[in-house]
């Protein structure tokens, strides 16, 4: 995964990165359960892409692990892994669940970078 994905490790370090960031934030959340390990292993890869397509500092990229960050989760109405959530300035203004590949991301942040 690309170094330029913030991994949180609870949810008071996500919300740190959330208000340190002056652009756009793409969360993607991911859980350890069986069913969803290996989407969210190809989601590393897709978002590590992404984060890596985005140079500039256009957007931050994190990875929420569901169980570690319980607060985000609820907050932005996750109920599956992987799933994505584009925010600015806290607010979700794109979301989808389920595995994307690269051109869906893409289509996700059109429009709001």
């Amino acid at each position: 995964m690309a170094n330029r994905v913030h991994r949180p490790r609870e949810d008071a370090e996500f919300d740190f990165i959330l208000g340190m960031s002056a652009v756009p934030v793409l969360a993607y959340f991911t859980g350890t359960w069986p069913k969803a390990v290996e989407p969210c292993r190809v989601m590393d890869l897709v978002m590590g892409g992404v984060a890596d397509e985005c140079t500039g500092g256009r957007l931050t990229v994190v990875r929420a692990d569901i169980t570690r960050c319980p607060a985000a989760t609820e907050r932005y109405g996750i109920t599956g892994a992987p799933s994505c959530v584009l925010l600015k300035q806290g607010e979700a203004v794109a979301q989808a669940t389920g595995p994307m590949t690269t051109a869906e991301v893409r289509e996700l942040l059109d429009g709001h970078l």
